[in-house]
């Protein structure tokens, strides 16, 4: 499936497909984002500690977690708590309560990301009729000469909750990195690569499988890093 061409069809490319995609900057001028904001919000990504939860035994992954409530259009933050997915999801880190730095303040209160949070909440539950657990992970993979940046290391996979956003923040000096699509019994649906700043896609994560394959840098004397922000939603009512 193409780039959605219009936000207007996204509700409608979801419902059939199960998934959307959505261009960086057709979103930015939904959205209405500026680049002050953005650049802000990016940047945060620059201050991310160590995943060392991984049971792979990599160090390539960096990130920050933060959770949410969101009753009837409106999010508060929750206090700070562990990242659990059960191992039936995530058979490589799943059964573990991780914990990780939490989302700083000032990133949360950026317009760039209220925004993308709203955006979100309206694609996922429009008439805000439900109550949800939404859950958000700043990721920086990092790609290294003699070794590459995985940024699904589970593979192909659900994430056990109801609804997942996936948003590329940055691509710095990195190749390969292909998002790639399928069902539940495995069939593939699909592959494309989020490029673009903002690219992003929706997911029923009832009916879709996900995963990315892993990076490596183009010149190997150069940092080389994938930044992506990840929201999941999970009903409570």
């Amino acid at each position: 499936m193409s780039d959605t061409d219009s936000l207007t069809r996204m509700e409608d490319v979801l419902a059939q497909d199960g998934y959307a995609r959505l261009p960086g900057d057709a979103l930015f001028d939904v959205l209405a984002i500026a680049p002050h904001d953005w650049s802000t919000f990016a940047n945060s990504w620059n201050d991310l500690g160590p995943d060392l939860f991984m049971a792979d035994g990599g160090r390539y992954r960096r990130r920050r977690h933060a959770a949410f409530a969101l009753e009837r259009g409106r999010f508060s933050r929750k206090p700070h708590q562990p990242h659990y997915q059960s191992r039936d999801y995530n058979p490589l880190n799943g059964d573990v309560q991780r914990w990780f730095d939490p989302v700083e303040d000032a990133t949360v209160a950026n317009a760039a990301c209220r925004a993308i949070f709203a955006f979100c909440a309206d694609s996922f539950d429009p008439g805000h009729a439900h109550n949800w657990h939404v859950e958000m992970h700043q990721f920086r993979i990092e790609a290294k000469p003699d070794s590459a940046g995985r940024p699904t290391p589970e593979g192909m996979h659900r994430d056990g909750v109801d609804h997942v956003m996936v948003m590329l923040i940055e691509r710095r000096n990195v190749r390969e990195g292909v998002t790639r699509i399928g069902a539940p019994d495995g069939t593939a649906l699909g592959e494309f690569t989020l490029t673009h700043p903002g690219d992003a896609m929706l997911i029923d994560d009832h009916r879709i499988l996900h995963g990315v394959t892993e990076i490596h840098p183009v010149d190997p004397a150069q940092p080389a890093w994938r930044d992506a922000l990840v929201l999941t939603f999970t009903s409570t009512s």
